[in-house]
C-alpha cells in the first residue's frame, strides 16, 4: 500500500495537467495495462521463494511415543532442535520484498490517471445537472470493485497458501488462527488478468465528446475554422506549461478548496484507519477467521455505499440542488452518521482467557497490559522445561486456553492434524479428562450477536456515509473552475495521498503494537507477528482515533458553510452561463435561425461569448 502510494504520487500532479492535452482515454486504457502488470510482479514472491512455516511446537504427525514438545522433566531446553544458521542468514537477507515494492509501484503509477482524467472527462462533457448522477455511478464503481476484492479474498483466505504443494491434513492450524495465511497470490493473479480486459475499451473511446445538451442544436465547424483550430492547437502544444503555475497558485488561493482537501485529508485518514485495520479488530473482539470477518465486510458494509452514491446523485439530479445546498446536506448527514458510529463503544467482549496472559492459571480474569514472561509458568508446568515464546495455543476442557500443550502440563496426545488431543494436562483442573485440543477457546455466542449488532450500525453508518459523499464532492468540484478541474482533483488526491494514505497504516499499525500482549517467534527467534492483543485497549484506539480525526474536520467544515454563504464559486458561475447559452439556442432555433458555430468558435466558453 505503502509503495503504490509513492508510485501514485511520482506522477500525480503532472498527469492531471498534462493529461487534459492528451486522450485522455488512452492514457486510462494505458493506467489499467500497467495496474494489471503490477499485480502480476506482485504475486511473483510465491513462486520464487520457499514454503511458509509456521511457528508450532507439535510435529504433525505425532503419536504417543514420538512427540519431544510435551512436558517432560527429562527434557532440558539445550535438547530442543535448533535451526540452521544458514538457513537464518537466508531468510534474513531475503529480497523478495523487492518484487512487492517493485509492483505496487507499477501499480500505483497505472492508477494515477484514472480518477483525475475520468472525473474531467466526465465534467467536460456532461452537464452540469447531470454530473453528480454520472460521478455517482463511478464512485459506486470504485466500490464494487472491492466489493468483489472482498468476497474474492475471503475465498482465497480460506485456501492455504502452499496448496497443492503440502498435504493440507498434516496442518495444526485452521483458518481461525492467528498463524494461517492464505493462499494471497491467487487474488493477485485474477485482478492482473482484470485489469488487463478492462483496459481494452478505453482505447476505443474518443478523445472529445459533443457536449451534452448542445450537440442537436450546434453545428460541426467548416473547413476554414478547421485549419484556425488547428493553428490555435499547435500553439498550445508549444506553450503547454504556461497555465501551471498561475493555475497551481488560483488553486492554493482559494480558501474553499484548501479547507476541503484537509477535511479530505482527516476523513481519508479516519477511513483509511477503519477499513485497514477492521478485520484485525473484529478478529480479536468477537473471535472470528479472517477469511469470515472479509466476506461480512464486504456483504455488510459496500453494498449500502453502493446504493447511497447512486442515491445521492439521483436526488442532486431530481431536484437540481444548488452546491450551497448540498454542502448543508453534506455537513448534516455526515454529522448524523458520525454521532451513530459511536453506538459501536458499546458491542464488546472480553479478551480470549490465556493463562499467563488475561487470566491465572486458576482461571481468575486477571487482565495483564503487557506481556511478562514469568507469568507464563506456574506451578503446574514448571518441571517441563517448556519453551515461554513459542506461540502454539491449546484449548482446555476447563475453558481456559494455554499458549502451548506442554505449558498446558500435557504428557501426550492423540490423533493428528488438527484433530490431535492432549491428556493427562497437569495445569487444567477441571472434572473431565484434563485434555485439550489445539487452538484458543471460541467465545460464546454471545459475542456472536454483538458482531450482529455492529454490522447492523455499519449498515446504517455507510449508507449515510455514502449519501452525503456525492453532495460533498460536488463542493470540491465547483469551487475551482473548469480550466482548473483537472488539475485540482489530482492535486488534491496527491494531499490525499501524501498525508493520509502513506501515513495513516503506519502511525496507527504502531499505536495498535502498543496494545499487544504476546508477539509470535520466528524460525531463526527473531520477533514475529503479534498474536493477541489487550482487546480493550484496542477497542479505544480503534474507535477512538478515527473519531478524534472526523470531529476536527466539522470544524473545518463549518467554516466552509460560512464562506459559501459570502461569495459565489466558480462552478456556478459556469453552470449559469451554460444554461444562458442553451436558452438563446433553443430561441433563435425556435425562430428558424441556422445555428453553427463560427470558424473561429473552438469551445462552448467562446460559444457563449457570442451568443
Amino acid at each position: 500500500m505503502l509503495f503504490q502510494d509513492e508510485g501514485n504520487l511520482l506522477l500525480i500532479i503532472f498527469v492531471s495537467y498534462f493529461g487534459t492535452k492528451l486522450h485522455r482515454p488512452i492514457v486510462i486504457g494505458v493506467g489499467c495495462v500497467f495496474m494489471g502488470l503490477g499485480c502480476f510482479v506482485i504475486s511473483l514472491p510465491h513462486f520464487l521463494m520457499g514454503r511458509y512455516e509456521y511457528e508450532k511446537t507439535i510435529s504433525p504427525a505425532s503419536n504417543l511415543s514420538s512427540d519431544i514438545f510435551l512436558c517432560s522433566g527429562n527434557r532440558t531446553q539445550t535438547l530442543m532442535p535448533t535451526p540452521d544458521p544458514k538457513e537464518c542468514v537466508k531468510e534474513i537477507k531475503s529480497l523478495m520484498w523487492i518484487y512487492v515494492m517493485i509492483g505496487n509501484l507499477i501499480r500505483g503509477i497505472g492508477e494515477t490517471p484514472i480518477m483525475p482524467l475520468g472525473i474531467s472527462y466526465i465534467e467536460d462533457f456532461a452537464k452540469s445537472e447531470n454530473s453528480p448522477l454520472y460521478i455517482g455511478i463511478l464512485e459506486t464503481g470504485k466500490v464494487v470493485g472491492p466489493l468483489i476484492g472482498l468476497l474474492l479474498t475471503s475465498f482465497c483466505a480460506t485456501i492455504y497458501v502452499d496448496t497443492g504443494s503440502v498435504n493440507t491434513d498434516d496442518l495444526t492450524i485452521t483458518p481461525t488462527d492467528t498463524r494461517w495465511v492464505g493462499a494471497w497470490w491467487v487474488g493477485f493473479l485474477i485482478c492482473a488478468g482484470v485489469n488487463i480486459l478492462t483496459s481494452i475499451p478505453f482505447f476505443f473511446l474518443p478523445n472529445k465528446l459533443p457536449k451534452n445538451g448542445l450537440e442537436d442544436n450546434v453545428d460541426v465547424a467548416k473547413s476554414d475554422g478547421e485549419e484556425k483550430h488547428q493553428g490555435k492547437t499547435k500553439e498550445e502544444k508549444l506553450g503547454i506549461t504556461k497555465d501551471f503555475l498561475p493555475f497551481m497558485k488560483s488553486l492554493f488561493c482559494n480558501p474553499i478548496y484548501i479547507l476541503f482537501s484537509l477535511i479530505s485529508v482527516l476523513q481519508v485518514n479516519a477511513f483509511i484507519i477503519s477499513f485497514t485495520f477492521m478485520p484485525k479488530y473484529l478478529e480479536q473482539q468477537y473471535g472470528k477467521s479472517t477469511a469470515e470477518i472479509v466476506f461480512l465486510i464486504g456483504l455488510y458494509s459496500l453494498p449500502p455505499i453502493c446504493i447511497g452514491y447512486l442515491i445521492g446523485g439521483l436526488i442532486m439530479k431530481k431536484f437540481k440542488i444548488t452546491v450551497k445546498k448540498a454542502a448543508y446536506i453534506a455537513f448534516c448527514l455526515a454529522l448524523a452518521e458520525y454521532l451513530l458510529s459511536f453506538l459501536n463503544f458499546m458491542w464488546t467482549c472480553d479478551n480470549f482467557p490465556v493463562a499467563g496472559l488475561t487470566a491465572s492459571y486458576e482461571h481468575e480474569r486477571i487482565q495483564q497490559p503487557l506481556y511478562v514472561e514469568n507469568k507464563v509458568l506456574a506451578d503446574c508446568n514448571t518441571r517441563c522445561n517448556c519453551l515461554t515464546k513459542t506461540w502454539d495455543p491449546v484449548c482446555g476442557d476447563n475453558g481456559l486456553a494455554y499458549m502451548s500443550a506442554c505449558l498446558a502440563g500435557c504428557e501426550k496426545s492423540v490423533g493428528t492434524g488438527i484433530n490431535m488431543v492432549f491428556q493427562n494436562c497437569s495445569c487444567i483442573q477441571s472434572s473431565g479428562n484434563a485434555s485439550a485440543a489445539l487452538g484458543l477457546c471460541k467465545k460464546g455466542p454471545d459475542c456472536t450477536i454483538k458482531l450482529q449488532y455492529y454490522f447492523i450500525v455499519v449498515v446504517f453508518c455507510c449508507f449515510i456515509y455514502s449519501l452525503a459523499a456525492i453532495p460533498g464532492y460536488m463542493v470540491l468540484l465547483r469551487c475551482i473552475k473548469s480550466e482548473e478541474k483537472s488539475l485540482g482533483v489530482g492535486l488534491h488526491a496527491f494531499c490525499i495521498r501524501v498525508f493520509a494514505g502513506i501515513p495513516a497504516p503506519m502511525y496507527f499499525g504502531a499505536l495498535i503494537d502498543r496494545t499487544c500482549l504476546h508477539w509470535g517467534t520466528l524460525k531463526c527467534g527473531e520477533p514475529g507477528a503479534c498474536r493477541m492483543y489487550d482487546i480493550n485497549e484496542l477497542r479505544n484506539i480503534y474507535i477512538g482515533v478515527p473519531a478524534a480525526l472526523r470531529g476536527s474536520s466539522f470544524l473545518l467544515a463549518f467554516f466552509i458553510l460560512i464562506l459559501m454563504r459570502k461569495r459565489q464559486l466558480p462552478g456556478e458561475i459556469d453552470s449559469s452561463e451554460t444554461e444562458l447559452a442553451e436558452m438563446k439556442l433553443i430561441e433563435k432555433k425556435s425562430e428558424g435561425v441556422d445555428v453553427h458555430r463560427s470558424p473561429g468558435v473552438e469551445n462552448d466558453g467562446e460559444l457563449k461569448t457570442k451568443l
